[in-house]
């Protein structure tokens, strides 16, 4: 029989022509396989818009997926487990053929529900098929304790069996759950360790025979399925674990981790920040955009966060989108068409930090608050030394200091008072009255646009004040003032007194 000539696989529509076309089934497994090995020898990208894992998750990600494994992604939270799980279907066929009506997307050459043996039985070579793209063959589950066995492979309907007139043991008196409804599928469970322990047992048949079994009737249906999970080591001892015997049937388990630089952590917030795109009369500088990512990189070191718990990539995307936020606050307020981000703008960022941590006990003690101000305050400064010479080490070695000018404004009894919400030509004439930091921010930032020498020149200040060279003292909510320092202790004990 010669072999039909078609451009379009779903203009097939029965059994008969699919044959006739020489169609071949595959496993999932498979399919992912011969897919990965096709864009590797064209070097073609694999997973899109997935950033600093390039030379760790991602290779053996694709291992496991040679080896035909079920996946587990182990890592704390905001590591784009779920993200990468998601795109797995990227590497799916487009289009595969099943008998048509089936709940459980049956191979037409290979059908293994009731309704499709009997469809096929009666019909033979006319048996109706249709096509399900690769988009419609993913399924996901967020594991909470109150799934259920029957949530997820199914059980006994006794109104199918009385309105049928069958036995319990017939297949047709089956409520299928979700994993067999995502046959030929990429199935993800969320969170797996929150599944409680009797559900994850249900669970070993599925991954190590590839079948699944209703109560105690002799039922059995052989799935193809891509299993990928995802888990929390948090979730280990703190609100359940994985089973023993699960973890082992499980073939890879790959760790995720966060950012190990500041320019990986700046591209993934740039890329997954909401109004980066939205807001383009607001411009974001590389100096807040790299203080943002030195915030969470301050929080995953701090004394005062559950390390355990993990600082989420959403704490930077999140401070990103509300200092973004507060330049646009700024200009609506001040009737200005175009505005930027300001160093003061990462303390309106405190709503984004403080609902993202998980406070050890003594963080506990400071308050959130103080947590989160310590957090701006040591990024201000750990990263002021990446730009800067250190004004501390420069006192020590006695070297001559680049601030000596700007500290001797300060000390002719002057004052810087900025406001939140002040318009942008008012802030930018306060700053100039310090003649001396337009002289540094030129020697150290000489390519810089006029809008982010205002902010190094405002950041100077502040990093000043963290290293203790002149005062910073906080008028209300919406200003600050930087003085010098010793007088501004002075003036404190008058107050004292």
């Amino acid at each position: 029989m010669a072999k039909i000539k078609t451009q379009n696989l779903t203009e097939i529509k029965t059994l008969g022509a699919l044959k006739e076309f020489g169609y071949k089934s595959k496993s999932i497994k498979e399919e992912l396989r011969q897919n990965l090995i096709a864009k590797l020898q064209r070097n073609e990208k694999i997973f899109e818009n997935i950033i600093g894992y390039e030379n760790t998750v991602m290779p053996e990600l694709e291992r496991a997926i040679l080896a035909k494994h079920n996946i587990n992604f182990l890592g704390l939270r905001g590591q784009a487990k779920t993200k990468i799980a998601r795109q797995i279907t990227n590497l799916l066929d487009e289009w595969i053929p099943i008998v048509e009506g089936s709940e459980l997307n049956d191979d037409p050459l290979a059908p293994i529900s009731f309704y499709a043996k009997n469809l096929i039985a009666e019909k033979g070579d006319n048996t109706p098929i249709s096509w399900l793209h690769r988009s419609e063959r993913y399924a996901e589950k967020l594991a909470t304790p109150d799934v259920t066995v029957a949530d997820l492979i199914g059980d006994i309907d006794p109104i199918k069996a009385a309105k049928l007139n069958v036995s319990y043991a017939d297949e047709r008196a089956i409520h299928f759950g979700i994993i067999p409804r995502s046959n030929r599928c990429v199935f993800v469970i969320n969170e797996l360790p929150d599944l409680q322990a009797r559900n994850q047992v249900a669970l070993f048949n599925i991954l190590q025979e590839g079948d699944v079994q209703i109560r105690g009737y002799k039922i059995r249906f052989n799935l193809d399925i891509q299993f990928v999970f995802t888990a929390n080591p948090e979730d280990y001892s703190n609100r359940g674990s994985m089973v023993t015997p699960l973890k082992d049937r499980i073939g890879s388990q790959i760790h995720t981790h966060y950012p190990q630089t500041l320019n990986i952590a700046k591209n993934i917030t740039k890329q997954e920040a909401k109004n980066n795109t939205e807001n383009e009369a607001v411009e974001m500088s590389d100096l807040v955009a790299s203080l943002i990512e030195q915030i969470a990189f301050e929080a995953r070191s701090s004394e005062f966060i559950d390390m355990k718990s993990g600082v989420s990539a959403r704490l930077s995307i999140s401070i990103y989108e509300l200092a973004m936020s507060a330049a646009e606050r700024r200009m609506l307020l001040n009737g200005e068409t175009k505005s930027f981000v300001r160093i003061s703008d990462l303390y309106t960022a405190t709503p984004a930090i403080s609902g993202k941590i998980e406070l050890l006990y003594e963080g506990e003690q400071e308050g959130i608050i103080t947590v989160v101000q310590g957090l701006i305050s040591k990024a201000i400064r750990n990263f002021f030394v990446t730009i800067f010479p250190n004004p501390v080490s420069l006192k020590k070695s006695k070297s001559p200091s680049p601030y000596r000018d700007i500290l001797n404004w300060f000390g002719e009894n002057n004052s810087l008072s900025l406001l939140q919400n002040e318009n942008n030509k008012t802030y930018f004439l306060k700053l100039d009255s310090i003649e001396a930091l337009n002289d540094l921010v030129k020697a150290f930032c000489a390519k810089c646009s006029n809008n982010n020498k205002y902010v190094m020149k405002e950041y100077i200040l502040h990093a000043l004040a963290e290293y203790s060279q002149i005062s910073k003292t906080e008028l209300n909510e919406n200003a600050v003032q930087f003085n010098e320092l010793f007088s501004n202790m002075f003036k404190l004990e008058d107050l004292d007194r």
